[in-house]
């Protein structure tokens, strides 16, 4: 693989799932359909403002499904795409040098 080639390819991803919020995201829609406001409560550090705007990327960029229902009030549900499901190994990485970074820190301290 050439080496622009590698840097090209982490620039894609990073511009597609990168940032603060969509990792976080997409960990908690691996494990199923959740409403907006089941989102919020699980993060509630981020604001509904960026939440809303991370999800329509995320929605643009075919990586999570919208379903709204025609009720009110209108309900919404949010779940990774079929093509979404390949992140798994992405977040999976992340989660083992995440681990390590965190012992790492622990033993410095």
């Amino acid at each position: 693989m050439g080496d622009q080639e590698f840097k090209n390819a982490v620039k894609t991803t990073l511009k597609t799932i990168g940032g603060k919020w969509k990792p976080v995201i997409l960990c908690f829609l691996k494990e199923g359909v959740m409403r907006f406001s089941e989102l919020k409560r699980e993060i509630p550090e981020i604001t509904e403002k960026m939440l809303a705007q991370q999800l329509r990327e995320l929605e643009q960029d075919g990586i999570i499904s919208r379903k709204v229902y025609p009720q009110v009030p209108p309900k919404v549900e949010y779940s990774l795409t079929e093509y979404g499901q390949t992140i798994q190994e992405v977040l999976d990485v992340m989660y083992k040098w995440g681990r390590q970074h965190q012992k790492r820190i622990r033993e410095k301290a």
